[in-house]
């Protein structure tokens, strides 16, 4: 009851967001979760072969949703195109193999600065797929943010890893693609139908690999796997309601605050003191978010009231 209580005021106070704006607070939650995962994510993977961490980490996921598909009516989830979920779990099993291979042989600079190439590739990959329009203000900001991961990463940058930078890397533009796909299903899909046959789709395409190199587990990593499982759902569902909210072009800046959110995780968990240089990136990355924000919402309401003005003169001038 006060749960639903508090929904009701968020969605009143939220009514005079622009779809930009609710799109950017989704994904930088996203973001905020992933860090989470992260962070879990790159201790259990130095403890176990990686493709039996990632198939763990999907079917936890689909594990911790079931409740809420059968109490929402198994039929309520069945998708309208069975084909394209397992083409995007495909490319997202893909995106994950190379991944999960590279999370824990590299510096966790040098992954989050090669994570950080990802954006690019979603924003010329929704330029030709969907033709998105990408205004200046957009460009800016990426552009800007961009810059604010350089000045944090780029002291720290290192030169070991070899092959699983290139494997890192190649990774972004494969989960591009993902995103991309999973954009495009928003369009007949409901976020919480893709965020149940992510898990799905994933876990069955990865379950032979896990079979290959499968050792037993402890209590304790049966319970980071459990707490994963948790944290991916909620991080895939903000991610998708982002892309049902707005352009994915335009919420792409808010990505780059998950430099932020992983300094705040290394505080507060492992007493880690961000550097200036952090200091500094973070001012740059949250500045050019929250004034794209702000961009969009003023071409918003400048929209909204043209076209107020336009129906008035339209209704003084007696038109129908």
């Amino acid at each position: 009851m006060i749960l639903s209580r508090y929904q009701q005021a968020l969605a009143r106070r939220s009514q005079h967001w622009s779809p930009t704006t609710r799109g950017l607070l989704w994904t930088s939650a996203a973001g905020f979760i992933f860090s989470m995962l992260n962070a879990l994510m790159r201790l259990l993977t130095q403890q176990i072969d990686p493709f039996q961490a990632q198939f763990l980490r999907y079917a936890f996921g689909l594990l911790v949703i079931l409740p809420l598909v059968w109490r929402g009516g198994v039929a309520n989830f069945m998708p309208k195109n069975m084909r394209d979920q397992f083409s995007r779990g495909l490319a997202h099993t893909v995106g994950l193999c190379l991944w999960f291979t590279a999370l824990p042989q590299i510096p966790l600079a040098d992954m989050t600065a090669i994570g950080f190439t990802g954006p690019i590739f979603i924003m010329i990959g929704a330029y030709l797929a969907f033709k998105e329009p990408m205004h200046w203000e957009r460009w800016v900001a990426v552009a800007l943010g961009f810059g604010g991961v350089l000045i944090v990463v780029g002291p720290k940058l290192s030169a070991s890893g070899g092959w699983y930078h290139l494997m890192m890397l190649a990774s972004a533009p494969v989960f591009a693609v993902s995103f991309l796909l999973t954009k495009a299903m928003t369009r007949y899909e409901t976020p919480g139908v893709i965020l149940v046959w992510q898990s799905i789709t994933v876990s069955i395409i990865t379950l032979p690999l896990a079979l290959w190199v499968w050792a037993p587990l402890t209590g304790w990593q049966w319970l980071g796997f459990l707490v994963s499982g948790f944290l991916g759902s909620a991080g895939h569902y903000c991610l998708t309601r982002s892309f049902a909210a707005a352009d994915i072009s335009a919420t792409q800046s808010a990505k780059f605050l998950d430099l932020v959110w992983s300094a705040l995780m290394g505080f507060l968990l492992f007493s880690d003191i961000p550097s200036q240089s952090t200091i500094i990136g973070g001012v740059v990355i949250a500045s050019a978010t929250l004034w794209l924000a702000r961009r969009e919402s003023a071409k918003a309401a400048a929209r909204k009231r043209n076209a107020a003005e336009v129906e008035a003169e339209a209704e003084a001038n007696g038109s129908p």
